[in-house]
């Protein structure tokens, strides 16, 4: 399976035995044992060029997340062997606060043999990371609710502020209610986050079913940031995220009514690792 994943990158039987260290007729004898196995052709082979089959095409599509999952298993039993040694990595959404900072210095204390690095997600892909294998657990906001992850630790539940240009309507005001929320336009997240997400970042109506308005796409926060202050709409954030990006162009204003913001860690279902499972608790100040 390896040298078939292999095969349908590169898409020549040549390079494929090179980066495999075999020789080309080895290459086939694999692809063809393969093959039988399936019972189908899987690559077409020509004079001229390599190229995938429909039935390839469809296996590769559901072999490459089997076999990162194989790897990754490998990877969590080598490190339970080793003792918790390796590496781990944690990704985070906007600024690695006060939590995750504390965290990561008691976890890097407790357990010297396990290198940890911390990585920016992308505002608008809190889970893309972690589903590719490129992390192994993400602080991302609040809610999640995806099949294939598992909700670990919440934290950091924080009152939220609506962050606006000093030119906004609203600028001058000391508080808000969320009912004032009505016919604002509120800056929302871009996909590939999903939708229910999204909206609870950006709601589209108030809980009395008051209109508010979209306003424009952003992927990352400074762009959020960039689009307040030009007073193309207002942005729902956590009072420690608004603390942290003071401006003159812009002022966060304290708002009522709205549940509060909060961080979760999660992590990929059946992959919790003792470096994992030592980050969360050391986390939650355990």
């Amino acid at each position: 399976m390896e040298c078939f994943l292999v095969l349908a990158e590169e898409l020549h039987f040549g390079r494929t035995a090179e980066r495999l260290y075999l020789t080309q007729s080895r290459v086939s004898q694999l692809l063809r044992a393969l093959e039988r196995r399936i019972g189908g052709r899987l690559v077409e082979r020509t004079s001229r060029r390599v190229s995938l089959t429909p039935l390839g095409q469809e296996f590769l599509e559901s072999l490459r997340p089997a076999y990162a999952a194989l790897e990754r298993v490998v990877a969590t039993t080598q490190e339970t062997a080793a003792g918790g040694g390796g590496q781990l990595r944690i990704g985070f959404q906007g600024t690695a606060n006060d939590n995750i900072l504390a965290a990561v210095a008691v976890f890097q204390e407790e357990h010297p043999c396990c290198l940890i690095e911390v990585t920016e997600l992308p505002l608008n892909d809190p889970f893309g990371a972690l589903r590719r294998g490129e992390v192994d657990s993400a602080v991302v906001l609040l809610p999640v609710a995806e099949d294939d992850l598992i909700l670990g630790p919440v934290f950091s539940e924080q009152p939220q502020t609506l962050t606006v240009s000093v030119k906004h309507p609203l600028a001058g005001r000391s508080l808000l209610d969320v009912e004032d929320l009505a016919g604002t336009v509120l800056i929302s997240v871009a996909s590939p986050a999903p939708g229910y997400w999204r909206q609870a970042q950006a709601p589209t109506q108030t809980p009395s079913g008051a209109l508010v308005r979209r306003g424009p796409e952003v992927r990352t926060l400074q762009e959020g940031l960039s689009m307040i202050a030009a007073n193309r709409g207002g942005m729902l954030l956590c009072r420690p995220t608004a603390e942290q990006n003071q401006r003159t162009d812009i002022v966060h204003i304290p708002i009522t009514g709205l549940p509060d913001s909060a961080l979760g860690l999660v992590w990929r279902r059946g992959e919790e690792t003792p470096s994992l499972k030592a980050f969360a608790a050391a986390l939650m100040g355990d």
